[in-house]
């Protein structure tokens, strides 16, 4: 999940690897905050490219131990000894959904244990293109929001609202209490996706890539969703599940509009 430091702004948010960090640092819509350098790097090549970057654009420079470096990007194998703390302003806290949500109908998407980073990064994608409000994000249990997961998303990444919590089931119980239906997708489900009509706000939960929702979020209260499947497919790959679940609701707005 982000490296969030108690001495950070909360929309801190890490990224590392030389080249994630050299696209960053060259991307006038990102705001570097602090580029984070191991002692022991070798000059020229990529890293001249990033120091003349961030000179460039006057970010502040610190040089670590690589140990120190490591924790920082919590990636010693891949982080390059590079590390770039950046401003995310659509990175939120989740507490705050039911201020931020009051009085609107929103439709979320909340990750239960996915561990694929490839996965979230295209499920951030779908809810950018399908016009969702935002996908709720665990620090516990989720692939970490890092470069794997910028990179997956395909220049999407900021443009979702990305609302952190510690752990989802608590948050969906406080949430269910405001009065947001919380929808687990569900292969079983005898609902579908497509029958689904309500007038509250919306989270659809979905689950790890090969468990399904996690036992803890199935025992508070819910709606079950599936999705028809022909040829006996049983299921579809989560991120294509977000992605029906974005352009549904993209549809619904746009027939309301008619």
């Amino acid at each position: 999940m982000p490296s969030i430091k108690p001495s950070l702004p909360h929309d801190i948010f890490t990224i590392y690897g030389r080249q994630a960090v050299l696209e960053a640092l060259g991307d006038p819509h990102i705001l570097p905050y602090k580029l984070h350098l191991a002692e022991s790097n070798q000059q020229g090549g990529t890293l001249a490219g990033i120091l003349e970057l961030a000179e460039s654009r006057k970010v502040p420079q610190v040089l670590h131990t690589r140990m120190a470096l490591s924790r920082i990007s919590r990636n010693g194998k891949q982080d390059q000894g590079v590390a770039l703390d950046i401003r995310m302003p659509n990175l939120q806290k989740a507490d705050d959904l039911p201020r931020l949500a009051h009085g609107k109908v929103w439709r979320l998407l909340a990750l239960d244990q996915i561990t694929n980073p490839q996965n979230v990064g295209m499920i951030l994608r779908s809810a950018a293109a399908g016009g969702l409000d935002g996908v709720i994000i665990p620090k516990r249990g989720c692939a970490r929001l890092d470069s794997l997961v910028i990179k997956a998303s395909a220049g999407t990444f900021f443009k979702t609202p990305v609302f952190v919590c510690e752990q989802l089931p608590p948050l969906l119980e406080k949430l269910s209490g405001s009065g947001m239906d919380i929808c687990l997708m569900a292969a079983d489900a005898r609902q579908t996706l497509f029958e689904h009509k309500t007038t509250q706000s919306v989270i659809y939960v979905l689950g790890n890539e090969t468990e399904g929702v996690s036992k803890e979020v199935q025992k508070l209260k819910h709606t079950s969703l599936g999705i028809p499947m022909a040829n006996g497919i049983e299921s579809l790959n989560v991120a294509m599940t977000a992605t029906l679940i974005a352009y549904q609701t993209l549809l619904r707005q746009h027939k309301a509009m008619q």
